[in-house]
């Protein structure tokens, strides 16, 4: 089983769209390890963007994620990393296929609606920048076994 992180970023949490887009990744048969609201400060957004810090959108980057409070998730299944890279869509909303988050719920490159870990490393990383350790919760559903198949390696 992989965690991977997702923020629903303040274009998500302003339009109203953060509980559609939980119920995407619960109805997938994702599992929600961790979530929590909070206000992202400078700090912290250099640390997450800091490959894009030297780009010259980087203060519109940065303005963007301040402009309210985000929710950030720890999300667990079978491959999700992948999984939830398929389930966003391309960065730039009007380029992401219908079906996908950013597909279905925006217009925007830079506005578009959630972040979500590239690979499982980048996730491990992540999800220790925004969460402690105690805020991660490893438990199984009672509806486990109608989402995995004993063949799927689980």
């Amino acid at each position: 089983m992989e965690t991977t992180l997702v923020i629903i970023k303040p274009s998500g949490v302003q339009r109203g769209l953060a509980g559609q887009i939980l119920t995407r990744f619960e109805q997938k048969g994702l599992f929600i390890a961790g979530i929590k609201m909070m206000q992202l400060n400078d700090e912290i957004l250099r640390e997450h963007y800091a490959h894009l810090v030297d780009r010259p959108f980087f203060p519109l980057l940065e303005n963007s994620m301040k402009a309210s409070p985000v929710i950030v998730l720890a999300v667990r299944g079978l491959d999700a990393v992948g999984v939830v890279r398929a389930m966003t869509g391309a960065t730039n909303c009007r380029k992401a296929a219908p079906g996908t988050i950013r597909g279905d719920f925006g217009m925007s490159g830079q506005e578009n609606i959630v972040h979500a870990s590239d690979s499982v490393e980048n996730a491990a990383v992540e999800i220790a920048r925004f969460f402690k350790p105690e805020e991660i919760f490893d438990y199984t559903t009672c509806t486990f076994n109608s989402i995995y198949s004993p063949d799927d390696g689980i």
